[in-house]
């Protein structure tokens, strides 16, 4: 029986042995990882896996169970625990699960020709991208690299008659490497990854941004405590959007626990800001047909120019809230109950460029590197360690090291006055070079 119709007839399973409705997700997955050092090989591993979790409701009350082996005898056991578990839940109105059968049109999930190039090609790839960020002579060390791919294949069938499913892949490559100098040391790392094993980036551009980052921020020196422009490069852009991702969770939302909460349709940052959620892009990270619950996915702006326009929620949360489901149910695999998380999560492109942006700055931090929680989703305030580079006269002064940063959510927003157009796909969640007029810096 082919992967669809078991999880048809485990549905059928579920009904048969007492639940009022149920989800079957299953899924099956091959993984493969290469690490190299010092130009040989450390480890290869390459699995296979398997798995279907069943979500059973039964009179209002939802349990969850999942086993990773398909036989009769473990799916049957995996169905009578839900079931059982379910007598001990509490009853909620809104446990339902989702009837739309639509699919979202997404290209480029799915690149067949990953497992067909030879293995002795993956491990030259690592091995090469070590190999040139080890020919800088101020890269001293390396911490290894390494290639790794996936494919997967997603079932899902419930008892409201869907029955969907999809197949996608990725890899990625990368290294990391130490620059010495006197007792200094510094270590730096790059990498990239793609649905398609073609649009990998050439080693030689990896190997040099991971030497660059090593050696950059040798001879740090510190600046004294200000307020000052920080201009945000692309890696760091998590430090901001992960927090406002939070912000926007259906469920915070209805927790009262959102610093946006009660924001829907106000002003939260500055009119250059739109933040997008898109679950539709072509060969995108984060893309599918449907989310982690079977709802088809879609591209919609989360601020709008500066204007907060929606929030994300699955099924459940949904209902609770007496919306629709915004098709954001997020899934860590078959072993999970749906939660709520964004798909291809990004900052859309401004016009200026990355050099006009630095060059319009007369004093700052471009950051480059940040610790720290960043934006506290429950009261927007901001804090983490910073290193990177100052800026003095629209020009790279010195490598910077032990600052911190601090600010409020809406004033950071709001601050933001200019955005670059440098996108790099190599991320989930992800911007271009932006920067905030200004914020507190600390320092000596």
């Amino acid at each position: 029986m082919d992967s669809k119709a078991l999880a048809e007839q485990l549905v059928q399973t579920c009904l048969k042995r007492g639940a009022d409705s149920a989800e079957v997700f299953l899924e099956t997955g091959r993984e493969l990882s290469i690490e190299v050092r010092k130009g040989e090989i450390e480890t290869v591993q390459e699995a296979a896996s398997q798995g279907i979790g069943f979500r059973i409701f039964a009179k209002g009350r939802m349990a969850f169970a999942s086993c990773n082996d398909l036989s009769d005898t473990a799916t049957a056991s995996a169905i009578e625990s839900a079931i059982r578990f379910a007598q001990q839940t509490t009853a909620d109105p809104n446990n339902v699960l989702p009837d739309d059968k639509g699919l979202a049109s997404v290209d480029g999930l799915y690149d067949p020709q990953i497992a067909k190039i030879p293995m002795e090609q993956k491990i030259e790839l690592a091995k090469t991208v070590e190999k040139m960020a080890m020919q800088d002579s101020r890269i001293t060390k390396s911490s290894g690299a390494g290639y790794s791919e996936s494919e997967s294949e997603v079932f899902i069938a419930n008892s409201s008659g869907l029955s969907k499913t999809y197949k996608s892949s990725g890899c990625s490559f990368g290294v990391s490497v130490v620059a010495e100098k006197g007792e200094q040391k510094s270590s730096g790392g790059e990498s990239c990854t793609r649905r398609f094993y073609a649009d990998l980036k050439p080693p030689a551009d990896i190997a040099a941004k991971a030497a660059r980052k090593a050696y950059e921020l040798l001879d740090p020196r510190m600046v004294k405590t200000q307020r000052a422009s920080v201009v945000f490069d692309p890696d760091v852009a998590g430090a901001i959007l992960g927090g406002i991702l939070a912000a926007v969770n259906g469920e915070r939302v209805l927790q009262e626990a959102s610093f946006l909460g009660t924001r829907l349709n106000q002003k939260v940052a500055s009119a250059l800001v739109t933040l997008i959620d898109d679950g539709t892009r072509a060969r995108g990270l984060a893309s599918a047909p449907f989310d982690g619950e079977g709802v088809p996915t879609q591209k919609r702006a989360i601020i709008d120019r500066g204007i907060l326009k929606g929030f994300m929620y699955n099924t459940i949360i949904a209902r609770r809230a007496r919306v629709r489901s915004t098709g954001n149910a997020s899934r860590g695999g078959f072993a999970s109950v749906p939660g709520i998380g964004a798909h291809n999560f990004y900052m859309a492109a401004g016009s200026s460029s990355r050099a006009e942006i630095l060059a319009g700055t007369d004093r700052g931090l471009l950051l480059t590197e940040v610790t720290g929680y960043g934006i506290n989703p429950v009261n927007g305030d901001f804090s983490g360690g910073a290193s990177g580079f100052w800026i003095e006269a629209g020009k790279i002064a010195f490598p910077v090291k032990g600052l911190t940063i601090a600010g409020r959510a809406d004033e950071i927003l709001n601050g933001i006055d200019l955005v670059g157009n440098d996108f790099d796909w190599n991320r989930r969640t992800t911007a271009p070079t932006f920067r905030i007029r200004e914020m507190q810096i600390g320092g000596e």
